[in-house]
């Protein structure tokens, strides 16, 4: 345990150190974004002493372990807030939205990989094979506004872009940030099916990109264990098939399967630019990208600092699985 620690504070400190050195490298000058451009020479190197860029590098990087450990990320130029209260507000939308996708991927792409490699070769096993081949190789922008233009403009199955339509926007009280538990916990079922209508499509979009990885890692994994000398010998004591398949190959599968699923949440909740971007989903995606698109380097490291922390975190949460369900692990 006390190597995971280690390993895991290493990789933090990697993940601060790159995004220090992306914060120093990139040609957009700070003060300038604080100061403006009409700012005297004078006040221009008062903001730069302020702001400590007058410091040597090694003394600015532990500064800046230090305010990252404290939750502080400096200022968004763009709404003029704290970088950790914009993600505060952000984080959930995309959190709800990858959380949905992921189950999507986990209880279709699970069962259809285990059946297509214990049907190894015949149809299912076929549409397995097309089903993540498509989903690896098609764009996601291009899905979403194929998937905005049928269900919504043509059918009207499903709300538009946003977490919410005109008449419940601000009307659900703010409790977790998930705005499908928070109507739930309200009790406004009117505006968890609006919430629902406007999730499903762009969740079902990230859930067919889960689904394709979860699948194919599910089937590869499945494949190896049926070909084992213990699965020939289960089914020699006469083992139904569905116990050999289940209790048996499945069941040592579990462990590896942890990472494939704990990997594929970490990229849908870093993954899911264009998707937000396509339905207007105010989530830490979009707030990013816009950070980025504006020069706002604070939300922009802010930002990358979550997610790879979010990763980091998964790690952590699967090699602990692990040791559960695995106890040869420890």
């Amino acid at each position: 345990m006390g190597g995971t620690l280690l390993s895991l504070a290493l990789t933090l400190l990697g993940l601060l150190l790159v995004t220090f050195i992306i914060g120093r490298v990139m040609p957009i000058d700070p003060v300038l974004k604080v100061v403006g451009d009409r700012a005297t020479q004078a006040q221009y190197e008062a903001a730069w002493r302020a702001m400590g860029l007058d410091q040597p590098l090694y003394v600015q990087f532990w500064r800046y372990i230090g305010d990252v450990l404290t939750g502080d990320f400096g200022r968004s130029i763009s709404t003029g807030q704290p970088v950790v209260n914009d993600i505060r507000r952000v984080f959930p939308a995309t959190f709800e939205l990858a959380t949905l996708g992921t189950l999507i991927g986990v209880f279709i792409g699970v069962p259809l990989g285990v059946v297509a490699a214990a049907r190894r070769g015949g149809i299912i096993d076929q549409i397995a094979r097309v089903v993540a081949l498509v989903g690896y190789s098609m764009p996601i922008f291009w899905l979403g506004l194929m998937g905005l233009l049928v269900f919504y403009g043509i059918l009207g199955w499903v709300g538009g872009p946003g977490r919410q339509g005109i008449i419940y926007d601000g009307m659900v009280p703010h409790v977790t940030g998930l705005i499908l538990v928070d109507s739930l916990i309200a009790g406004d079922w009117g505006a968890f099916r609006d919430a629902f209508s406007h999730i499903i499509l762009p969740a079902s979009l990230l859930g067919y990109y889960s689904l394709a990885y979860i699948s194919r890692m599910t089937r590869s994994f499945m494949l190896e264990q049926l070909s084992s000398e213990y699965i020939t010998t289960a089914r020699v004591k006469g083992l139904s098939e569905r116990a050999v398949i289940w209790r048996h190959a499945f069941r040592n599968i579990s462990v590896p399967l942890i990472t494939v699923i704990a990997l594929s949440f970490g990229s849908l909740l870093e993954g899911s630019v264009l998707t937000e971007i396509i339905f207007s989903w105010p989530g830490l995606g979009q707030y990013i990208t816009k950070a980025l698109l504006s020069g706002d380097m604070n939300a922009v490291l802010g930002g990358t600092v979550v997610v790879g922390t979010c990763f980091v975190a998964l790690n952590l949460f699967s090699d602990l699985l692990y040791r559960v369900l695995d106890p040869r692990s420890k």
